[in-house]
Formats: structure tokens, C-alpha cells, sequence
């Protein structure tokens, strides 16, 4: 197939075609259904020539089923899978055994113990006692993101929020085009246009004058964004660049575990990160789905660290050769700010024990008082946080909720809106942003604390993914994105029962879609 695009070179206009066959992907997606269907295959052939092999089967079969239940994992997910294995006796435990497991290959694993100690220490003792005195509930939600995530508590960080992804390019052309030392970024998505072509500019200008430059993007976020070898194009300019969990075609989880992180860090003294990827949907340069509103926040100081942490890992877990340690990675970069500001990272099992961007999300539940605002493009929750959000509207919290009005994936908006009604009955506000699509996950409680990053309220970023955040206490940035919520909210629709009439085939429909939500 034919893909266009058109950029900005100075006062010209500059349009490219190329033909594009994602060749590569495809070949990986029909290798993993033959490896699925010859296994289920061959099981079957066997239960039906093999004498009692059947017997076999049906004690395997209840052997999944116990271990389903028995299990710590969510009710939500483990729903689902019991259906599977039970409606589908044969199939259903082998797509079990295949695809049940979401934690990282062993690949990984070996990597990233290799990575573990090669980041930077810090005690942040002194800080956490300091922030106690100012606010308990701030500094216990503090605590506990730092023991869960492995990073750490830091102050004299610069931010500065953006309200839409032009103005996070602007500011980010300026940076790159400063940079002395070394450039990293690591994207979901990344698609030849203004945004991306402005930025590969300075990037292959900065490589050619000796800066270090690293990009890494998602194998399957980029599937119809570049083409299957773009590594090596990117290569070719001398930029050191490989796609995050190539896709080989294993019938495993390899689908899972990608890496919908958003980061930037230029020096170890900036660093950007957000709901933002390298497309020009972002800067509303094209129109995909309306209009794009998108948020990101600027950090310039020592809290860039944990983010060039981040990087070096998801980095080094995808080539053959870890990267160089050095002591110009972690520079000391204090700046005059108020408030306390954590970079964090959040991941599957066993990197991360517990799910850190829900755990965030629920602390800031359970702490608010006055209000808890949030915006996300998805809304797909697990009881549990369904149940938390409606219980802080019962408090008499002021929760409001703005998602997309005009969406990007029609089955996932009807998920989405599936979940209104029971939250409006809490006493939850849902708003739709008229303009188009919201794509910005931010959240912020009582005015004072605040995430901004790449987590939605779906399944994929709550659980599978490799995410990220910058929780935030008393930083301007909060009062900005404070602010911005309800420049924000004035442009949206407030839901109301009678928007939510569906027919009995659309209500049907988004029932079912609803019980495997966890699974997709």
C-alpha cells in the first residue's frame, strides 16, 4: 500500500510517498496462527488416535481450571479464561497454556537483572522526613510509588506542563537543539512526518557532531507507522536505534509487554515525557479524529534521572550489548522549584510486583477530600477501581471524568461508555470532549497532587504495559494542569442517562466485549 506524508523544510513544503508493506508483521502474525493452530492441532489429532489420550485431556483441562481459581490473580482476568478452558475444552487449555502468562520472557528477565544495579543511589530519608511535616497523606502516597516502582523521592526540579503537544514541540526542538551530550528517546509511536522529520533532523545533526543519540520504539506500535528495517535507516545516520521487543512470531505473550513509555531526556538535565508520541496527529498537524488535546510535562533537573534510568533499561533489555555506565548520565542539575516530584516506571511481572499506575490512581482516591479530576482516551476498569472511584464520589468527593467524544477505536468507545452509567450513579461526572479525541492522561486531587504520563484507565496500560508517570505534590505543574482541566471541561459534553439508550443488539454486543476486555 501507498503512504503519504508532507513536512515543513524551512518556507517549503515537502510531500513523500513511498510504498509501504508491513511484510515483516505479517509474516510474524501468520507464523504465530500456524504455531497455534498446529498445536491445537496435534493435541486434538492425538485425544482422537491415541487411545485414552482423551483422559489425558480432560484431567489437564480440570488441572487449568483449578489452577485459574486458585490463583492470586485478578477475578476480572481469571473470568474470562475460565470461560475459555470450559466452553472450549481442548482449544481453551492449550490457548491457556500459550497465552495465559503475562509475565516477561526469559530474555528479558536475564537482561534486566543485569541492569538492575546499574543506575544511580540516592537516600531520600532527609526529604520524606521534611515532606511528613508539610503533609502526611502526600508523603505516605509518596512512600509507598517510591517501594513499589524503585524510584525515588526528588525536589529543585523545574516542570512545566503543556496543554497540547504543539507547544511540547516547540519547546522540545529548542532542547534537542541544545543538546551537548547524549539524546534518548523512546517512543510507542513513531511516524514519518512534521513532528517525527523536525525532530530526525536535529538528531542526525547532533550524531554527526559526535552527540550520542539512542531512539527506541515499540515493534508493534510502530507496525503501520515505519517500515520493518527503520532501525537501520536510523542507523545509517549514525543513530544508535532498535525497535523495543522485535516481533518474531512465538506463540507466546510477545503480543503483550510493549513499551507504550514516552520518554526524552537530553544531557540528564531535561527531560520530557506525556501522552505524546512522534506523530503529527499530536500537533494537530493532520486531523485524525477531530481535534487532538494531549498533555506532557517538562522536567529539567536531578529528577531526569529516574527517566534516563528508564531508558537504559528498556534499552539495554532489546540489544546485545548493555550500554556504557558513565558519570555524565546522572549530572548534578539542582533548579529552584517548589514541590516534591517522582519519575516512575511501571511494567509487568516480575519487574514490577504490584500494578504501580493503578496503585497511584487509587492512593490519590483514597487521600482526596474536595475533588479528584482525570482524563483518559479509555475507560476500562477492573471492579476494584471501579468501585474505588464510586466510592470517593460517595464521600462527597468531586470526581469528574473527561473521555473522548469522537473516538479511535469504535468497540473500545463502546466499552468505554459501557461503564457510565453504574459511575454516574455513584454520584461520578463523565464528560465527553466535544472537539475530538482526548488522549491525555492526567490526573490531579485536591489541587495538590498530581500524575501526568503515558497510563490510561485500560487493561493494557494498567496491567501488560511498560508505562511511565511523574507523580507530583505541590509543583506548579499541578496548578497548570489544574487549570488546564477546566479549560478543558468547558469544551465537553456532560453525559447524562438519556445519551446512554442503546438497542438490544448494541447492548448485546458490548456485554460480551466487556468479559474479555481483560484478555485483549
Amino acid at each position: 500500500m501507498k503512504r503519504k506524508f508532507s513536512y515543513q523544510a524551512g518556507d517549503k513544503t515537502v510531500e513523500r510517498e513511498y510504498n509501504y508493506i508491513p511484510v515483516r508483521y505479517i509474516i510474524a502474525i501468520l507464523i504465530t496462527i500456524f504455531e497455534v493452530a498446529a498445536i491445537i492441532g496435534i493435541v486434538i489429532a492425538l485425544c482422537y488416535y491415541v487411545p485414552y489420550f482423551y483422559l489425558l485431556a480432560w484431567l489437564t483441562e480440570i488441572a487449568c481450571v483449578v489452577k485459574i481459581v486458585s490463583s492470586d490473580d485478578n477475578p476480572d482476568y481469571k473470568i474470562p479464561w475460565l470461560l475459555f478452558v470450559l466452553i472450549l475444552p481442548i482449544a481453551g487449555f492449550m490457548l491457556y497454556f500459550i497465552f495465559y502468562s503475562r509475565k516477561l520472557q526469559k530474555r528479558f528477565i536475564k537482561r534486566l537483572n543485569a541492569m538492575k544495579d546499574r543506575g544511580y543511589k540516592k537516600n531520600d530519608d532527609a526529604l520524606f522526613e521534611k515532606m511528613k511535616e508539610e503533609n502526611s497523606v502526600a508523603c505516605s502516597q509518596a512512600k509507598m510509588l517510591c517501594n513499589i516502582s524503585d524510584a525515588h523521592l526528588f525536589t529543585d526540579t523545574k516542570q512545566t506542563y503543556f496543554p497540547l503537544g504543539e507547544t511540547m514541540h516547540a519547546a522540545m526542538l529548542n532542547d534537542l537543539a541544545r543538546a551537548e551530550k547524549f539524546i534518548y528517546m523512546e517512543y510507542f509511536i513513531i511516524e514519518e512526518g512534521k513532528f517525527w522529520n523536525s525532530i530526525l533532523e536535529i538528531l542526525k545533526e547532533k550524531a554527526a557532531a559526535g552527540v550520542e543519540v539512542r531512539v527506541l520504539y515499540d515493534d508493534v506500535g510502530c507496525m503501520c507507522t515505519l517500515p520493518g528495517d527503520y532501525h537501520k535507516i536510523l542507523r545509517s545516520y549514525g543513530i544508535q536505534a532498535t525497535p523495543f521487543s522485535r516481533l518474531k512470531g512465538a506463540a507466546d505473550s510477545e503480543f503483550n509487554n510493549r513499551s507504550h513509555r514516552k520518554i526524552c531526556v537530553i544531557d540528564g538535565k531535561i527531560g520530557y515525557t506525556g501522552g505524546i508520541n512522534l506523530a503529527d496527529e499530536y500537533i494537530n498537524e493532520i486531523v485524525k479524529h477531530g481535534h487532538w488535546k494531549d498533555t506532557a510535562v517538562r522536567l529539567e533537573g536531578e529528577a531526569v534521572w529516574e527517566l534516563t534510568k528508564l531508558f537504559l533499561t528498556d534499552y539495554g533489555i532489546n540489544v546485545w550489548k548493555l550500554p556504557e555506565i558513565r558519570s555524565d548520565l546522572y549530572p548534578n542539575c539542582s533548579q529552584t522549584d517548589s514541590g516534591y516530584v517522582i519519575p516512575f516506571g511501571d511494567g509487568p511481572y516480575p519487574i514490577y510486583e504490584r500494578n504501580v499506575g493503578k496503585s497511584v490512581i487509587q492512593n490519590m482516591l483514597y487521600g482526596a477530600t474536595k475533588s479528584v479530576y482525570m482524563t483518559t482516551p479509555y475507560l476500562i476498569i477492573d471492579n476494584d477501581l471501579c468501585q474505588d472511584i464510586e466510592n470517593t464520589a460517595l464521600r462527597g468527593v468531586d470526581v469528574k471524568i473527561i473521555v473522548p467524544h469522537i473516538p479511535d477505536k469504535k468497540i473500545v468507545f463502546g466499552m468505554t461508555r459501557s461503564f457510565y452509567k453504574r459511575l454516574m450513579d455513584a454520584g461520578v461526572e463523565i464528560y465527553e470532549y466535544e472537539p475530538g479525541f482526548i488522549h491525555a492522561k492526567s490526573y490531579v486531587a485536591d489541587d495538590e497532587i498530581a500524575m501526568i504520563g503515558t497510563i490510561n484507565l485500560d487493561y493494557r496500560s494498567l496491567v501488560h504495559h511498560f508505562e511511565n508517570g511523574v507523580w507530583m505534590y505541590n509543583c506548579k505543574a499541578v496548578g497548570n494542569l489544574r487549570a488546564d482541566f477546566d479549560v478543558t471541561l468547558a469544551k465537553s459534553i456532560r453525559m447524562t442517562p438519556d445519551m446512554l439508550k442503546t438497542n438490544i443488539f448494541q447492548s448485546a454486543v458490548r456485554s460480551v466485549v466487556r468479559i474479555f476486555a481483560p484478555m485483549l
